[in-house]
């Protein structure tokens, strides 16, 4: 991406963005692409990076473990072994080690169902492989501390196997020989010590004639005196040569191993670079979770749709601090492309300018960013950048000199892929003249399409972008009453300045304020007055607004609570219906179980009796005579007929009914053809008028 100026990073305070990630980074290649993170302009570059940051912070979030324990720095470990004849040390081969290990782990950790999951981040990988024979070769010569391990040449192990045996037998002299000056009472306090790498008894200076041996060297006070002992010095020498085979054998085989390591050298740095990058992405994921940064819709075009963004510096300040940070709404596209920001100063234009701006290089950086996720965001090629008093002394330039060179450069470099952000165009000359410039200014960026913001206090400027296509005007909230900015954003609408309000807030005298009103002229100081009118209705309007949407809330509660007390009522009507009839199916279950054993006994009489035709009769008689059944009629039915009567009639609504199949007594609602809606309880049926008598209470039961 080109930037103008050359400082334009650090004006929108993308260098700071930079400074927080690389305090994020644990390895020197993730700090080196922090301190130097590039602004992209390719989409599937942008999108690769954003969804690898997108999917790191996924992982974070849910606790899932990724392998990238080790933090390895390992640049001038490659560099030595790219080098002929160059030797490893057994410490840099074990960091080899640990880099193998790290990216066996990682391609172990990426399975089938990790690699659909989380493809941004398998893209790491893809194009390489995992070289078992790395590990294997460290792992045949070096321990996990990095010594050389006895069995790695059969040299190296006889040299070892002779030195353990040498240093025994030294061990079993040596002990011998102190026990023996300790009787004698020529041994120091320290007894024994080691010069120039060989072992020496300590003993009283006094007595250093009377021990034979080489004499190695005195304390600093003289007073002691440090011998190898005669006895020993044969098997000191010894000791000493296999230690140097030992050192020159070790030597050999780190050189060997090194020399067959480098064969892999090309795939080592690949390795480190992806152990670099997984580091990198994982700091990415950190700073987007400590700013709330969320994954944005990106579009190859020039678009800027924002719902509520934060500045993510302020954001990060304000948590804190324990402050609110205001989001910011606003849509620039190919029917509104400019912005013009008007507003009393210190009421949040730069500060939205800025937002816009370090969040669109965030973005095309690869960065979360701290929107809403449905928020849209178009990949600019250029962003050109005013900001402050870019007076030079160097050049003789004066503030408005400098102010017309940035427009000039502007105007001849800018295109549909331009990013611009003005603040106070045109300011810095007479407010005739410099209006003038500024609205041509205006209408050359927007005659060549580009897109960008910028922040006024030029009333004509703010008549310009109500008239002009493309240009669209926007005010900073700002409480009259309290002499508060509200740094919120109105877009559709021009800002007052509220120069004569805030005069008469902090106390300016009267006359001196009707003095400067009256210099102003009129249709000046109604249009200004005007605007400051229409912003506070604007403002009174949001409040009744907010009101609404909060009844309209209390009123949906409601109505759901509602529908949920009328469910529980349908339900507890259903389940008394179900009870009622299942009442009835009891009763009928109870009749037929006495009539089967009224039976059995028949069948068993049966069996008995003689007489069979006296059992015929009683059969028939249970059967089929009606007196009998009518013994059977249920509790119910009694109940009812001590309570009502039938009568004829026809039915009517309002009229009180009984059903013949299960004797349950309703009200009539509703009459349809051969139907009836009838109330039972608290539940309404729909019944055939066959099935109903027409009842009413006994005139007994009533009194």
């Amino acid at each position: 991406m080109k930037l103008y100026p050359e400082s334009a990073t650090v004006q929108l305070e993308f260098d700071k963005i930079k400074n927080l990630l690389l305090e994020k980074c644990r390895s020197e290649y993730a700090k080196e692409k922090a301190a130097n993170l590039r602004i992209h302009t390719r989409k599937d570059y942008i999108d690769r990076e954003l969804r690898q940051t997108f999917e790191f912070k996924q992982l974070l979030q849910n606790g899932i473990y990724f392998p990238n324990d080790y933090i390895l720095n390992l640049a001038k470990e490659l560099r030595l072994l790219q080098i002929e004849g160059a030797l490893l040390t057994g410490e840099q081969l074990v960091s080899f080690r640990k880099l193998a290990t790290s990216i066996e782990k990682i391609f172990r950790w990426f399975d089938q169902e990790r690699k659909t999951a989380f493809g941004a981040l398998a893209y790491v990988i893809e194009g390489t492989y995992y070289e078992k024979a790395i590990l294997a070769l460290i792992d045949e010569v070096i321990d996990e501390s990095g010594n050389v391990k006895d069995n790695a040449s059969a040299e190296l192990q006889s040299i070892r196997m002779g030195l353990y045996r040498k240093r025994n037998e030294l061990r079993r002299v040596f002990d011998r020989i102190i026990s023996k000056l300790n009787k004698q009472g020529y041994l120091a306090d320290i007894e024994e010590s080691f010069m120039n790498g060989r072992r020496v008894v300590a003993v009283f200076a006094e007595q250093k004639r009377t021990v034979k041996g080489i004499l190695h060297g005195e304390s600093d006070s003289r007073r002691t005196t440090f011998i190898e002992p005669e006895e020993t010095i044969e098997l000191n020498n010894d000791i000493y040569e296999l230690e140097n085979a030992e050192r020159k054998e070790v030597y050999r085989i780190l050189k060997e191993l090194t020399k067959r390591l480098s064969v892999f050298a090309s795939l080592l740095t690949t390795y480190h670079k992806i152990v670099g990058e997984y580091d990198f992405i994982h700091a990415k994921a950190q700073f987007g979770i400590a700013i709330r940064g969320e994954f944005p819709v990106v579009h190859d075009k020039a678009l800027i749709h924002l719902i509520n963004a934060l500045h993510p510096l302020l954001y990060l300040y304000n948590l804190r601090t324990g402050k609110p940070t205001i989001p910011t709404n606003l849509t620039l596209d190919e029917n509104k492309r400019i912005l013009v920001i008007s507003g009393p100063n210190a009421g949040g234009k730069t500060v939205t300018m800025k937002t816009v701006g370090l969040l669109q290089m965030m973005v095309q950086s690869g960065l979360l960013v701290p929107v809403h996720p449905s928020s849209e965001f178009g990949i600019f090629k250029q962003v050109m950048i005013h900001i402050g008093d870019t007076q030079s002394l160097e050049f003789e330039l004066s503030t408005y000199s400098s102010h017309l060179l940035s427009m000039k450069h502007f105007m001849e470099t800018a295109n549909g892929k331009t990013l611009f952000f003005i603040d106070e165009l045109g300011s810095g000359s007479d407010p005739n003249l410099g209006g003038a410039f500024a609205e041509v200014i205006l209408e050359e960026l927007g005659r060549k399409h580009a897109m960008g913001i910028v922040t006024t206090h030029y009333l004509n400027l703010k008549v310009m972008a109500n008239k002009t296509p493309g240009i669209i005007n926007g005010a900073m909230a700002f409480d009259e009453n309290s002499l508060m900015p509200l740094y919120k954003l109105i877009i559709g609408k021009p800002g007052s300045s509220y120069t004569f309000s805030i005069a008469e807030r902090i106390g300016l005298d009267k006359k001196l304020i009707e003095r400067a009103r009256s210099l102003v002229d009129e249709d000046h100081f109604k249009l200004d007055k005007l605007l400051n009118r229409t912003e506070q209705d604007l403002r009174r309007m949001e409040g009744k607004e907010k009101d609404l949407h909060k009844l309209l809330k209390e009123n949906e509660r409601l109505k759901k609570e509602m529908e949920q007390v009328m469910d529980r009522e349908r339900h507890r009507q259903q389940v008394e219906v179900l009870k009622q009839q299942n009442k009835v199916t009891e009763d009928r279950l109870t009749y037929l179980k006495d009539m089967e054993r009224k039976l059995r006994q028949m069948v068993i009489a049966w069996k008995k009796e003689e007489d069979k035709n006296k059992v015929v009769k009683e059969m028939a008689a249970l059967l089929f005579n009606k007196t009998e059944n009518k013994q059977v009629v249920s509790k119910k039915q009694k109940q009812l007929d001590s309570k009502y009567e039938e009568i004829g009639g026809e039915i009517k609504i309002g009229d009180k009914v009984k059903m013949k199949r299960n004797l349950q007594v309703g009200e009539v609602l509703e009459l349809r053809g051969k139907k009836a809606v009838v109330k039972i309880g608290l539940l309404p049926m729909q019944v055939d008028l066959e099935n109903l008598v027409l009842i009413q209470e006994k005139k007994s039961a009533e009194q």
